[in-house]
């Protein structure tokens, strides 16, 4: 016998390149205009319209022909699986749940929240009824993260000039001297997605990782720098790169032996001069909450925080 208190599985499914923005606008969820994508700026608009989403990468749950919840998974330009769910919404929290079990992807998801938002009730509100239900369809969370944009009014930070940065050479012995780097960055880390790495693979697959997102991003390798003391020790690396939305400081590591001289800083400083030499007008980057140091930098180069993040994984 049907229940109202249990009602029938909702229709889940892709949608297609002519009803995908309009279908997907459709809904509109509590706090919509104040959590997710919007907080970026970024309407949802399609890739064959300019924007940023695959309708086949965007699933909707329904409930007698109306939006009920969505999912736009979002990738780069040449990825063929999504690398982040990008927009979760729902008006109906069970819907929502199936939607994501259903969906054929296992993104990890980010969700985008204003830097206040453990101080905005209706925030607070949207953003724990979003994670509760992911978790229900089995994501866990991971961290959450503060994303800066530094932009030429906020100043240049002057450079202390303590460190000497040389490229990276090209080729197989490059790629080699970068991931010796990156296995001693990361065999002492606060950063939680590469802690997640190595509990799942050690620090060599945390240190591949990295490299695979190096090369991910489109701007040349010829921008990776290594940081050397005074008397030619190694003491890190600094990667300047673009990520599809733009200029990004893809990496600042200290390797342990060095740390707590505040080179992370001079990393940091170095990374920004070469991204603005390279014609950069913002530039974004993001730490874990809970990697004070670096936050510390941060806030001390100038790098307003912008925005914040929840990493469900």
């Amino acid at each position: 016998m049907f229940s109202p208190a249990h009602p029938a599985s909702p229709v889940v499914r892709a949608l297609a390149e002519g009803e995908a923005r309009e279908l997907f606008t459709s809904l509109s969820a509590p706090a919509a205009d104040l959590i997710g994508p919007p907080v970026m700026g970024r309407p949802y608009t399609t890739v064959a319209e300019g924007g940023a989403y695959r309708p086949e990468w965007t699933w909707v749950a329904l409930r007698g022909g109306t939006v009920v919840a969505r999912a736009a998974f979002w990738g780069g330009p040449h990825d063929t699986e999504p690398v982040v769910l990008d927009w979760f919404d729902f008006t109906d929290r069970d819907a929502a749940v199936e939607l994501l079990r259903r969906a054929p992807f296992r993104a990890g998801y980010e969700l985008v929240l204003p830097p206040d938002w453990h101080e905005r009730d209706e925030v607070r509100a949207a953003a724990e009824a979003r994670t509760e239900a992911a978790e229900a369809a089995g994501y866990t969370f991971l961290v959450e993260r503060y994303r800066y944009e530094w932009t030429p009014g906020c100043g240049l930070p002057e450079r202390p000039g303590r460190l000497e940065f040389r490229p990276v050479p090209d080729g197989d012995a490059g790629d080699e001297l970068v991931l010796e780097v990156l296995r001693r960055v990361h065999s002492d880390t606060l950063d939680a997605h590469a802690r997640r790495a190595i509990a799942a693979g050690g620090v060599e697959r945390a240190a591949r990782e990295e490299l695979d997102f190096f090369r991910w991003c489109p701007s040349p390798r010829a921008w990776w720098r290594l940081a050397y003391t005074p008397g030619g020790e190694l003491a890190g690396i600094q990667v300047p790169a673009r990520n599809p939305s733009g200029p990004c400081v893809g990496f600042i590591g200290v390797v342990p032996e060095r740390r707590g001289h505040g080179y992370a800083y001079d990393l940091l400083v170095e990374c920004t001069h070469q991204l603005v030499a390279e014609g950069a007008r913002s530039i974004a980057a993001a730490t874990d909450v809970t990697n004070t140091p670096m936050a510390a930098h941060f806030a001390r180069a100038g790098y307003p925080v912008t925005q914040r993040r929840v990493c469900l994984e």
